[in-house]
């Protein structure tokens, strides 16, 4: 397998999303959750990466990314996997992608990295006094460039996860903030539980990534992520005691969603 390199994909499309093209995206969204409705996560990625014509994964390799990343393997080692490197990972997550690929013989992982963090943090401290400003600098940006040039992607968002995706589907319509063109976002673990994904790793023999056994169930950039005690939500260790519960890369109309922002 080829060496992951720095790559950086052009907006392909800035105009404002038309309200024909934005209806045709919420009426196939519509029938895909009704045809698949009792169907499973490899239906949904079938499905999928039949019927939208330029569709990629999206995958931090973190704590339960494998599990997806087999599910899509399983339907097609090729199909596009974006992985962004905010060079403030874990050791362990850089380490972790490189063997969880050549395992699973993806034949298409592109690494993105910004090429702004230079000019805009050149002393990695954002972090320290404004996240927000830091997740669109080192993941937000460079991956709704990348986006740019498909019509849907794969994410590993599951309900259990935060009140925010309570209410999640297999397929979304998503607005770009960028204003490119509507498309469609693939959730095939929605209805998965943690003891679905652990039941599944632990089924098809899975490696796991190191940090999990070390009280790390959801996993970040090493500065905003921290071990999650017995008892505590998931996602507890992201950003703790901050009002903060997504990095900015999952928008509902658009719109980052915050703690307490249902809309």
């Amino acid at each position: 397998m080829p060496l992951d390199t720095p790559e950086l994909h052009p907006f392909s499309n800035t105009a404002a999303p038309s309200p024909e093209g934005l209806r045709a995206v919420e009426e196939k969204v519509a029938r895909l959750n009704a045809d698949l409705r009792h169907h499973g996560a490899t239906d949904v990625i079938r499905r999928a990466d039949a019927e939208i014509e330029n569709l990629t994964l999206v995958s931090s390799f973190g704590a339960e990314s494998v599990a997806l990343l087999h599910l899509a393997s399983m339907v097609s080692r090729d199909i596009p996997v974006l992985f962004i490197d905010t060079e403030m990972l874990f050791a362990e997550t850089l380490v972790y992608q490189q063997e969880l690929s050549e395992r699973l013989g993806l034949r298409n992982v592109t690494t993105l990295r910004s090429e702004e963090i230079a000019a805009q943090d050149p002393d990695g401290t954002l972090h320290q006094y404004d996240t927000d400003a830091c997740c669109a600098l080192r993941k937000t940006r460079p991956l709704q460039s990348a986006l740019a040039g498909y019509d849907g992607w794969i994410t590993g968002r599951k309900r259990f996860q935060s009140g925010s995706r309570a209410a999640l589907e297999f397929f979304e319509a998503e607005v770009p903030k960028d204003g490119a063109a509507p498309r469609i976002k693939v959730n095939p673990l929605a209805y998965w539980a943690t003891s679905d994904v652990a039941d599944y790793i632990a089924e098809n023999r899975l490696p796991r990534h190191p940090l999990v056994a070390k009280g790390y169930p959801s996993i970040g950039c090493a500065p905003c992520t921290s071990p999650v005690a017995p008892g505590e939500d998931p996602r507890a260790g992201r950003w703790r005691d901050q009002n903060k519960e997504e990095c900015g890369i999952h928008f509902v109309n658009g719109k980052v969603v915050r703690t307490g922002d249902k809309s």
